[in-house]
């Protein structure tokens, strides 16, 4: 388990769920954590809509002043600073969509690389347009790494179709998570799903309970 953990995937991969349940996680260990939202780019759903929820487990969250509305703010809060220069607390970090949302991450690289205690975690749904096959995957990756200067260093499959999401659905891009892993050399974080899919089968990942163990 790193100090700083980082999420970061194209627009609709779910990587905001998996950060929040991951800092909610973090926190029922009895840990300091806070967790940052730093999309710059609207999004569909950010980490600053699960404020509430996150406050009264313990969670502190930071997030741009001007979430949740219509204008897009290309700047940080200077609160966010405090997750790689205060090493006291756990950081999770939920990183905006693409290569666009990535830049913002840049600000924080020299901090991240200095401490070295992260982990980087690229966040794919293989039923996303842009994201349906393994090149495609790779590409965005490395758009990604490019724009924030920072590398992945596992990945986390989040294929997914919403509510109409089954067993075999997941199931079903196994072999495509694991050309990717094999491409990219990267290792398989977790495989993730909601809880109501994952229960009665053998799954990595159940967020809702222990990120860590199967």
């Amino acid at each position: 388990m790193k100090r700083v953990t980082l999420f970061c995937g194209h627009y609709g991969s779910g990587k905001t769920n998996i950060a929040v349940n991951y800092a909610l996680d973090l926190r029922s260990r009895g840990l300091e954590v806070a967790l940052a939202d730093l999309d710059i780019v609207n999004p569909y759903f950010r980490s600053k809509d699960s404020t509430a929820e996150l406050e009264k487990a313990g969670v502190k969250v930071i997030a741009l002043p001007f979430a949740n509305s219509s204008v897009d703010l290309p700047a940080l809060p200077s609160e966010a600073y405090s997750l790689v220069q205060d090493r006291s607390r756990y950081a999770v970090l939920d990183i905006g969509g693409d290569d666009r949302g990535a830049y913002a991450l840049g600000r924080f690289v020299p901090y991240i690389l200095e401490e070295n205690d992260f982990e980087m975690i690229y966040v794919v749904n293989f039923y996303r347009p842009l994201t349906e096959t393994v090149d495609q995957a790779l590409e965005v990756m490395g758009e990604i790494e490019a724009a924030c200067g920072l590398k992945f260093t596992s990945v986390i499959n989040n294929s997914n179709l919403g509510a109409e999401t089954t067993l075999d659905t997941v199931r079903n891009t196994s072999d495509k998570v694991s050309e990717l892993c094999r491409r990219s050399s990267l290792p398989l974080f977790a495989t993730t799903a909601e809880k109501s899919i994952a229960e009665g089968d053998i799954m990595p990942l159940k967020l809702q309970k222990r990120p860590f163990e199967a």
